[in-house]
């Protein structure tokens, strides 16, 4: 699987592998990695179109609009697994590139 492995990218990827299986909220992710919404969105989408996510909108308290909320899928937690693996390692590009399968 081939994912640009940025930096940012990479802050995203470890801000959910501390809780793996527990819903986030953008907002949440923002404030845990430091990154701005014009950033942090783009990372998240495109992790979702490559299915290493999946999303859900949360219904809102009367008054307040729903919120979205991301996870890993089994794919994406093998992924950054992986990864994490790779970076601690030296061998991140390989992984990023999808030269090792994770």
């Amino acid at each position: 699987m081939k994912l640009r492995l940025s930096p940012q990218t990479v802050l995203v990827l470890d801000a959910f592998l501390e809780q793996p299986e527990e819903w986030k909220y953008g907002y949440d992710l923002s404030r845990v990695t430091g990154l701005k919404s014009g950033t942090l969105y783009p990372i998240l989408m495109r992790m979702a179109e490559r299915k290493l996510l999946e999303t859900e909108w949360e219904a809102g308290e009367p008054g307040k609009p729903p919120r979205h909320m991301y996870r890993f899928t089994p794919d994406g937690l093998r992924f950054a697994r992986a990864n994490a693996a790779a970076h601690a390692s030296g061998g991140l590009g390989q992984v990023a590139l999808g030269l090792v399968e994770g």
